[in-house]
């Protein structure tokens, strides 16, 4: 068996995944991931989740060939977090951090290690193409914290030379026409200005797009709740219909729409999948806030056959996919 762990800001998820391709583990098996406590902490809580995902299937250690290991890019395709840091790892103590080689050495088991966005994009394509999976192409987003993704071609990730390839939350968007009169250029955490994570994102809500629009909507209720809870009750209220909510999340569906749009010039999928919060949301918003992606992506006649399709279970898809490339690697010749 393999043993998947999907790393987060704030918890771990962890699944179990059996050599002929069954997960042991229905829903979530969630545990504090405790990054904000530093390396140490956070290697001590990923090997907490390992031991409780194998006693809440009845596993034993020994029948456990490798782990899959995913966290939040940007991070080499060894594990290495950037130079530069990443969205759930900003403390200088992270940045060049191998995380995957800790852990590894702290469980004394093999680890596979891909970022987050490209476990979730390989699940998500496993799961859509089923036994075609190996002859498609499929580009994925998952909407969070920050704005995962990743690039499938043959049913393998893109890692790139450096292993960031599939960053699209750090691609940078043409932003005339989407932001409203007068609205300041969106920065990301990561520096950049204009790139998708910067609109597409909690964060990029927080940082970037309440604090416009509560100045075009005086008197909303919002602008009583500090910031950071402000954002986060966004998708209700967007859930229920209030316009300052399906404003921001308007240029949100743009913002993707652009970036689907690069990709499709770039890579030209067979598929392109949308995650995370918004399309866990009431069926209504989610429709809308899919049709508003689709009518601001611009395809070509013969692309236009292409589909999107959600990413089901977003906080399961990590640690599933990042389990399915375990699986691939342990079950390689001569392993």
């Amino acid at each position: 068996m393999v043993v998947g762990l999907d790393n987060g800001g704030t918890s771990n998820n962890a699944t179990v995944l059996t050599v002929d391709g069954r997960f042991l583990v229905d829903g979530l098996l969630e545990s504090p991931s405790e990054v904000q406590a530093g390396p140490q902490a956070a290697i001590e809580a990923l090997a907490d989740a390992f031991t409780g995902a194998l006693a809440s299937v009845g596993v034993t250690r020994d029948l456990v060939r490798a782990v899959g290991l995913d966290t939040p890019g940007p991070a080499s395709a060894a594990g290495v977090i950037s130079s530069r840091g990443s969205t759930n790892f900003s403390q200088p103590q992270w940045r060049g951090y191998d995380v995957r080689g800790a852990l590894q050495q702290r469980l004394g088991l093999p680890v596979v290690y891909l970022n987050d966005g490209n476990a979730a994009a390989l699940y998500a394509h496993q799961s859509h193409f089923g036994a075609d999976a190996a002859h498609r192409s499929s580009v994925s987003v998952v909407v969070g914290t920050g704005l995962g993704g990743g690039l499938v071609e043959g049913g393998r990730v893109i890692a790139g030379a450096a292993g960031m390839a599939g960053e699209l939350g750090h691609v940078q968007l043409p932003l005339t026409g989407l932001l409203g009169p007068g609205q300041p250029d969106p920065v990301c955490g990561c520096g950049f200005v204009g790139d998708a994570e910067s609109v597409a994102s909690l964060t990029g809500i927080a940082r970037n797009l309440l604090p416009y629009w509560l100045t075009r909507f005086p008197g909303h209720p919002l602008a009583t709740e500090p910031l950071a809870r402000a954002a986060k009750l966004v998708r209700g209220l967007g859930e229920r219909g209030d316009p300052l909510a399906r404003e921001i999340f308007t240029q949100q569906a743009k913002a993707i729409g652009r970036l689907f749009t690069l990709v499709a010039n770039l890579a030209d999928p067979h598929a392109y999948f949308v995650g995370g919060g918004v399309v866990e949301a009431a069926p209504e918003f989610r429709d809308w806030f899919l049709a508003t992606v689709r009518e601001h992506t611009v395809l070509r006649k013969e692309q236009a056959a292409a589909t999107f399709a959600l990413v089901p279970e977003r906080d399961m898809a990590g640690a599933r996919g990042v389990a399915l490339a375990a699986l691939r690697v342990s079950s390689a010749p001569g392993r």
